[in-house]
């Protein structure tokens, strides 16, 4: 694929993460997209709240979905485009997954784990790393999480 139209997929993309963790009512506005040869398989949003699960982080919900859609928890050849840096624990659930590809947009210096606070993704574990790309749209997707924190004082 060439590489003006890779980066215009990566930006479509990430623009419908972005439009997902906009319809956030209640939790940290988070949205993923899984996207499988080309089109669009899962999405999901931060969950917790609404769900009362600790793990109901927005990419683990897209992955989830996305399993049940492929009938294979192995996500080989899935794209996951995230508004923020995975957490350790989806960082360990994407490798586990063997997604492909992770893309997100904010850093997270707290608790990130692609590289901002930790990184998950080094040479030598035992399984394939995905291809991480970060910072794509990430103003955006900043700005989303600053004004939902700055709303909650």
């Amino acid at each position: 694929m060439p590489e003006s139209q890779q980066n215009r997929e990566i930006y479509l993309y990430m623009e419908q993460a972005l439009q997902l963790a906009r319809q956030s009512e209640e939790d940290v506005p988070v949205g993923a997209v899984i996207v499988h040869d080309g089109s669009v398989i899962a999405t999901g949003v931060n969950e917790r709240e609404r769900n009362l699960d600790p793990a109901g982080h927005a990419e683990i919900v897209a992955m989830r979905k996305a399993a049940q859609i492929l009938k294979n928890w192995r996500l080989t050849g899935c794209r996951l485009y995230v508004t923020l840096e995975p957490c350790a624990m989806c960082a360990e659930a994407i490798i586990q997954a063997r997604v492909s590809t992770i893309v997100y947009g904010a850093y997270d210096p707290r608790s990130g784990a692609c590289g901002s606070a930790y990184n998950l993704f080094v040479a030598g574990r035992p399984y394939p790393m995905p291809e991480v790309i970060g910072g794509i749209m990430e103003a955006e997707c900043k700005e989303l999480l600053t004004e939902f924190f700055r709303s909650r004082d």
